[in-house]
């Protein structure tokens, strides 16, 4: 779809919805419902005030109201939560997953999450207290319950009866999980297998032993790494004595690993984790999260003042070489940050482990010298063109050097903060480049008074 057609829905969308909620039909709303996306109508709801919004889900069908819901930012949903009628809330509660019932839960404070438990049947209602009750950064606060079990002794047969009921109600069907007496996991059957067999054929006889599993209390991105790993459409999850007690799906996957990239991202440039929408973080907020860095950097690049200050007599005799410093010591930090962009990446899937610092370190030197003579051959035509033989010289050396150091700091960094239990992420953009200015500047000016014979300050 091109960017016009996009615009175009969009609009119909929002007229559709204006018109919605001046008629308050709510077969207008199921209709929209019907040929639009939950998650594009979610998307144009902030162009309505508070009011209109809680009308339209009121308009919506339970089924409806729980789909769009789960489309709205998480600010969003804890404000729309207090204002909706017990009707709507409570069929909104029933209706949605059981991992999304959890999130919602987890973001109300104490006053609200008891206002709405009588919402609830007490089996969903101690369902949605256990899962929120996980650690939000293990596994277990991502799974779902909804689920579909079989038992060992079911036949081909019993298993499809039992898919056939409770499969409205269930996330997938595609894949079940098969427990013994106590409810420890034991296998799987896919939807595939049992339409296969036999109708009298025992489901313990034709499942899939041992299944991959893990425990509830590991790091979430590890389930991404599972899934992703051995291509699983849903990962089952076991407690401490090997029973199911959950799912984590492919799409919840999709969203914890698109979550962790956004991090990543921000904190590969030096700033906080933002959990809120952009557009509606605070200026208390952003300013909050950029300024520590901003300010560490700032001491940090006095260093490179004082380096350019130190060489006051070697600038004062040949101004052409100003001219190269900023080419020289960006180049040092753009080839750091690469390396760390690429080091940063593979500790976090695993291709990378501690103990390969120093195998990766050979490489990288490898690299970064081919890559430096690249880059010193181009520049110092440049260098010959602005200061003759001389000053090509100083800029090529130093374009060499500067792109094998700051490339050693850029891949050496993330292991050392690996090393320390810190987030290798850390080794920001930002940082490298200053560290990298630094050393740029003592290795230029230095290079310079040694090729062109002048007295060392």
């Amino acid at each position: 779809m091109n960017m016009n057609n996009s615009t175009n829905n969009t609009k119909k969308i929002i007229h559709n919805l204006q018109m919605i909620i001046e008629q308050r039909s709510a077969s207008a709303m199921a209709e929209l419902a019907e040929k639009r996306h939950p998650a594009d109508i979610a998307a144009v709801f902030n162009v309505f005030n508070q009011e209109q919004q809680v009308l339209l889900l009121q308009l919506a069908s339970p089924k409806v109201c729980a789909n769009l819901f789960r489309y709205l930012t998480d600010e969003l949903q804890a404000s729309l939560v207090q204002q909706l009628n017990k009707t709507t809330l409570s069929a909104l509660l029933v209706h949605m997953a059981a991992d999304e019932r959890a999130d919602l839960y987890n973001l109300l404070d104490e006053t609200q999450q008891a206002a709405i438990l009588p919402a609830l049947a007490l089996a969903k209602r101690e369902d949605m207290r256990t899962l929120a009750a996980y650690d939000k950064a293990k596994v277990g606060a991502v799974m779902t319950s909804d689920y579909t079990l079989l038992n060992s002794r079911h036949t081909a047969a019993e298993a499809i009866d039992t898919l056939r009921t409770e499969a409205a109600d269930k996330e997938t069907i595609y894949q079940t999980y098969v427990v013994d007496m106590l409810g420890r996991l034991i296998g799987t059957v896919s939807l595939r297998q049992l339409l296969l067999a036999q109708p009298h054929e025992r489901v313990v006889d034709f499942m899939k032993p041992d299944p991959v599993a893990l425990d509830a209390n590991a790091f979430r991105e590890e389930a991404v790494q599972m899934i992703a790993h051995y291509d699983l459409m849903a990962l089952p999850v076991v407690n401490g004595k090997g029973q199911l007690v959950g799912i984590v799906t492919y799409d919840d996957a999709m969203d914890i690993a698109s979550s962790q990239a956004d991090l990543e991202f921000t904190k590969t440039a030096a700033i906080g984790n933002i959990d809120h929408n952009l557009k509606t973080a605070s200026i208390g907020l952003l300013y909050r999260k950029r300024v520590v860095w901003l300010v560490i950097l700032v001491f940090g690049n006095i260093f490179s003042g004082a380096g350019i200050a130190f060489f006051e007599d070697t600038i004062a005799s040949y101004v052409s070489l100003v001219f190269f410093l900023p080419l020289l010591i960006d180049s040092g930090g753009n080839a750091g940050s690469q390396s760390a962009t690429l080091m940063v990446r593979g500790l976090a899937t695993g291709e990378v482990v501690l103990k390969d610092w120093l195998s990766m370190l050979g490489r990288e030197l490898f690299v970064a010298g081919l890559l430096g003579a690249s880059m010193a051959a181009a520049v110092s035509l440049l260098g010959f063109w602005r200061g003759g033989p001389e000053i090509a010289l100083v800029v090529a050396l130093t374009m060499q050097i500067v792109v094998i150091i700051g490339s050693l700091i850029g891949m050496s960094l993330p292991f050392l903060l690996s090393k320390l239990k810190m987030d290798p992420a850390a080794a920001s953009a930002p940082l490298i480049t200053s560290i990298a200015d630094i050393i740029g500047v003592l290795v230029y000016f230095s290079i310079a008074t040694m090729v062109l014979d002048l007295p060392m300050p």
